[in-house]
C-alpha cells in the first residue's frame, strides 16, 4: 500500500503500528485526518491504494515462487535497515533459501553504469569474484552492465550474491536477465520492497538504491556518469555511515566522470579486492604491501651504492677518481670495489674498474652472486 521510501507514512507506521494505520486509512471515522501531515488529497491517494491491497493474494503469489515476506521484528530481518529511520522498508519480499539477515552481515554492494565499457564489466566481475572467494556477499541491482557483471562474477566463483529489485520478486526485469534472475533465485537471494507482480518505475529504481546502501557495509561504484543512480547509492551509503568506494577509470571517459567526482569528495579509491576488504573488513584485513620490484643494487649499503654510481656508464675509472666522486677515501673505495666485484656489479681492467656488462652480471648472479 505504501510506496518505497515514504517517510511521512513511515512516521505514521512507527506511531500507530501497521494494523492501526491500515484501519485508519480504510475507514471514514476521522482518525486518518488527524495523522500529522495528512491532507485531503493525500488521504484520497492512500485510500485508493488501501482499497486495492490484497495481502492474502500477495502472500500466495510469493509462496508460489518459493518466496516469503520478511518484516521488522522477524528473526530474518536485517537490523541495519533500521538506520533508514522512517524511510525504512515496511517489509521485504524475498526469494531464495539463504537467510537474508545472516547474508547481509558481511555484504558489499557493487554497482555502476548500465551501458558500461568492457573495462567496467571486467572490474565489476573481478572485484565480485574476489569478494565471493573471501566469503563476502555481493549485493547489486540485477540491471544490465555493471550490476549483471557483479552478480555473474560472484556466481562464477561459487559465491553468494543478492539482487535488490525495483519490482516484484516474481517479475523478470530486465527481460534480458531472466536467466540470471533464475540462477539468483536458486543460488542466491532476490529481494524487493514491492509486492509480487509490481512493475518498476524511474522513482522506484532510485528509492531501491537506499536499500542496497543500507544492507551493505560499503558501496563500490565501478563506472558512473554524473547523473548515475549508482552515485545515489554511494551518497546514501555515506549518509548512513557506510563506505562509499570508487574504482577509477580513464580521465577521458564520461562513464567514469561520476566516479571521479565521488573520489574528489568523500569517496575512497580502490583498485582491487584487497583494498575493498581492507575498508569493509575486520581489523587485520590488510592488503599486501605495494612496491616495485626489488633490484640487486637495492641491497647495497649507502657507501657501496655511491661508489657504484660513480662509475661511468662506459669506460674505465681509477679508484682515486671514484673516491673523489663518491666522497670516500681511496682505501674505502677500493674495498667497496672488491665487494661490488664479488657481487657481479663491476670488474677490474688493469689499474682501473668498469661496470660489468649485463650478460656477465647475470652469469655472476647464477654463480651465486646476490
Amino acid at each position: 500500500m505504501l510506496e518505497p521510501g515514504d517517510e511521512r507514512a513511515g512516521g505514521w507506521l512507527r506511531r500507530t503500528g501497521p494494523v492501526e494505520l491500515m484501519r485508519r486509512l480504510s475507514v471514514g471515522d476521522g482518525s486518518a485526518e488527524r495523522l500529522p501531515g495528512m491532507t485531503a488529497a493525500r488521504l484520497g491517494g492512500y485510500r485508493l491504494r488501501a482499497a486495492a491491497v490484497e495481502p492474502e493474494r500477495d502472500l500466495a503469489e510469493v509462496a508460489a515462487v518459493g518466496g516469503r515476506f520478511v518484516c521488522p521484528g522477524d528473526r530474518e530481518w536485517p537490523s541495519q535497515l533500521d538506520d533508514l529511520g522512517d524511510a525504512r522498508p515496511v517489509g521485504l519480499w524475498v526469494r531464495g533459501r539463504p537467510d537474508l539477515r545472516l547474508w547481509s552481515l558481511r555484504s558489499v554492494a557493487v554497482v555502476g553504469a548500465r551501458a558500461c565499457t568492457p573495462y567496467g564489466a571486467h572490474m565489476a566481475a573481478t572485484l565480485s569474484s574476489g569478494l565471493a572467494e573471501r566469503g563476502w556477499v555481493v549485493v547489486s541491482g540485477a540491471a544490465f552492465g555493471v550490476d549483471g557483471a557483479a552478480h555473474r562474477g560472484a556466481l562464477a566463483a561459487g559465491g553468494a550474491t543478492t539482487a535488490v529489485l525495483a519490482c516484484g520478486v516474481d517479475v523478470p526485469y530486465p527481460r534480458g536477465h531472466a536467466e540470471l534472475l533464475g540462477r539468483l533465485a536458486q543460488q542466491g537471494l532476490i529481494v524487493a520492497e514491492l509486492p509480487p507482480s509490481s512493475h518498476p518505475t524511474r522513482s522506484r529504481f532510485i528509492l531501491r538504491n537506499r536499500v542496497i546502501a543500507a544492507l551493505t557495509r560499503g558501496t563500490v561504484v565501478v563506472e558512473a556518469e554524473y547523473r548515475s543512480g549508482s552515485l545515489v547509492t554511494a551518497r546514501q551509503a555515506q549518509r548512513l555511515g557506510r563506505f562509499a568506494i570508487g574504482v577509477p577509470g580513464p580521465a577521458t571517459s564520461g562513464l567514469s566522470a561520476g566516479v571521479h567526482e565521488l573520489l574528489r569528495g568523500e569517496g575512497v579509491l580502490v583498485t582491487d579486492v584487497d583494498e575493498v576488504v581492507e575498508l569493509v573488513g575486520d581489523i587485520g584485513d590488510l592488503p599486501p604491501v605495494r612496491r616495485g620490484p626489488v633490484l640487486p643494487r637495492d641491497h647495497l649499503d649507502a657507501v657501496a651504492a655511491r661508489v657504484l654510481d660513480a662509475l661511468p656508464y662506459q669506460g674505465v675509472a681509477h679508484p682515486r677518481d671514484l673516491a673523489r666522486t663518491a666522497g670516500t677515501s681511496a682505501d674505502e673505495t677500493l674495498g667497496r670495489l672488491y665487494e661490488l666485484h664479488s657481487l657481479g656489479f663491476v670488474e677490474r681492467e688493469g689499474d682501473g674498474w668498469r661496470l660489468t656488462l649485463p650478460s656477465a652480471r647475470n652469469d655472476d648472479a647464477r654463480r651465486g652472486g646476490t
